[in-house]
């Protein structure tokens, strides 16, 4: 298995480069920030790239970049990080697996190879808050599209929407969720497509004139 490995920490990258090669796992290139890791993996098509989530540039967004560059090609993240915001955004993103660095060394390179048996790699602990928040979203909130075709908003869209509504801005509602602008706008770009309407201020209206219930904003 050929590996593109992306950490701007070199003692992290050496722990893993030796974990991966006792296992007969081939680095073939290895970056320090957002922009090299695509450059790298562009240039070598490895079969797995392994990013680290919180590199310069952000490897959740040079995840965004590869899924749509080498579609085919798995992508799991590296991190110190357990938040959901982190798993979650790397899963949209497109990742198919998601590590923490405390992990066994030994245990990463099995992780690794069973990437190609069809497994999506994540600690047990991630795997339940992973199962909870789609039994979360699953519940979601009903509302009706701009031709009146019923959607789903999840819960966190729903709460989106509901603070955008009472007039607070990206980075209010950001701070009342605990959860980054980007990420408010992540969703708000969801609820626009959802709802079929040009642009934010477009599902803003449709949900003042919505019969259904938006729910109440809850802090996580």
């Amino acid at each position: 298995m050929r590996i593109v490995l992306a950490d701007d920490h070199p003692t992290a990258r050496l722990g893993v480069r030796l974990a991966l090669e006792e296992s007969e796992l081939r680095i073939v290139a290895e970056a320090v920030d957002a922009p090299g890791a695509i450059d790298a993996a562009l240039e070598h098509r490895p079969d797995l790239c392994l990013l680290d989530v919180h590199m310069p540039g952000g490897g959740i967004a040079a995840t965004s970049e590869l899924s749509r560059a080498l579609p085919e090609m798995p992508i799991v993240m590296l991190s110190v990080s357990d938040s959901d915001e982190d798993l979650f955004g790397a899963l949209r993103a497109g990742a198919c697996g998601y590590l923490l660095k405390d992990a066994d060394p030994t245990w990463l390179a099995a992780a690794l190879r069973g990437v190609f048996a069809g497994e999506a790699p994540l600690p047990r602990a991630l795997t339940t808050r992973l199962v909870r928040e789609l039994q979360r979203r699953d519940a979601g909130h009903a509302m009706h599209d701009v031709v009146g075709r019923p959607v789903m908003l999840s819960t966190r869209e729903a709460e989106v929407l509901s603070l955008l509504s009472a007039h607070l801005e990206t980075a209010q509602v950001a701070h009342r969720l605990g959860i980054s602008p980007a990420t408010v706008r992540r969703h708000v770009s969801e609820i626009v497509r959802k709802l079929r309407v040009p642009d934010r201020e477009a599902a803003l209206r449709l949900a003042a004139r919505s019969q259904a219930p938006l729910g109440t904003a809850v802090v996580t």
